[in-house]
């Protein structure tokens, strides 16, 4: 397995200054953001596919850095029942998938997405219970005539260009756990598969080795990120929680750097699990903790998952 870094943290920063940061921090993969929700501060595919001479430029950028991308993210709701926005991520989702298949990146991540309880709807409309009667029957038609339909068409389109999807399992998205993954990728089960972020897992109730067992080799990326439940503030509110995550104090869970949500023996196991079902990617650290810088927190996960990681599979000789 490798150790990866989701680049957006370093948005700030210009794309070759950044893939240098990140050989000195000792890394061997980079997931890369080219639009939507994680901005394309380090690669704007419309520019890149309209020049062959851009386009050499940062594929040597990465590659003479000895680094490999893993994925290309996009994460976006192509579903939005606000037509321009979804236009808008459908957009920069199929020109991430151009890109990936230039590139030889054989895996673009995004989000399931999530469209409006009906034709008329606005906004979005997250829904977790069958009851009162009406919302069961909004997820039936969000199922039936946008997520299967769309589904069914991006995904031709993946196949095409060569290109696998991972689906980031999230809340507030059709797809935000293992059943809901499994649901959209009998869809087309060889091109979508699963960005597999533990972060989301822990505050659901999900144990992520198990949930890693289950989804198997719907595995085709994996976010390396934590969160600590609360668990006197979970006593008193449950899981569900919708307060800014500025509010730590207060919150029921907080997302953390590898290591201070859970310790080396939950990773191991997950790493362990991943092994066992045949992952053999990079962990691709993400950090959104407001307790803790990006710079030091990506120095910790690195330094964590350094002891963490399996490196050499099963067979080779121990002294080689």
């Amino acid at each position: 397995m490798k150790i990866g870094v989701f680049a957006v943290l370093f948005g700030s920063k210009p794309l070759e200054e950044t893939l240098d940061l990140l050989v000195d921090l000792g890394v061997d993969a980079v997931e890369i953001g080219t639009g939507a929700y994680p901005g394309n501060a380090h690669c704007d595919p419309g520019r890149l596919l309209a020049s062959d001479r851009a386009l050499e430029v940062f594929r040597r950028a990465v590659a003479r850095r000895g680094l490999e991308i893993s994925a290309l993210s996009c994460h976006g709701n192509p579903l939005h029942p606000k037509a321009a926005i979804a236009r808008a991520h459908h957009r920069v989702f199929e020109q991430t998938v151009r890109l990936a298949a230039k590139l030889g990146v054989k895996t673009v991540v995004t989000f399931s997405g999530c469209p409006g309880s009906d034709s008329k709807a606005a906004l979005p409309s997250w829904i977790v219970a069958p009851w009162p009667p009406e919302h069961a029957a909004a997820l039936d038609w969000q199922w039936r005539e946008r997520v299967v339909p769309y589904w069914k068409k991006a995904a031709r389109f993946c196949r095409a260009a060569g290109v696998r999807v991972a689906i980031e399992m999230h809340p507030n998205f059709v797809v935000y756990n293992p059943e809901t993954m499994a649901r959209l990728r009998a869809v087309a089960p060889r091109t979508i598969g699963c960005n597999f972020d533990p972060s989301h897992m822990f505050w659901q109730g999900i144990d992520p080795a198990v949930a890693i067992r289950a989804l198997g080799d719907a595995i085709f990326h994996v976010h390396a990120k934590d969160c600590r439940l609360d668990s006197t503030n979970i006593a008193v509110n449950g899981v569900l929680d919708a307060k800014s995550y500025t509010r730590e104090a207060e919150r029921s869970w907080l997302f953390r750097t590898v290591g201070y949500g859970h310790d080396a023996e939950v990773w191991k196991a997950m790493v362990s699990a991943l092994r066992v079902v045949g992952y053999d990617g990079a962990l691709s650290i993400e950090h959104e903790d407001s307790l803790m810088s990006g710079a030091e927190g990506v120095k910790k996960a690195i330094a964590f998952l350094k002891d963490v990681v399996i490196r050499e599979p099963a067979g080779e000789a121990y002294w080689a």
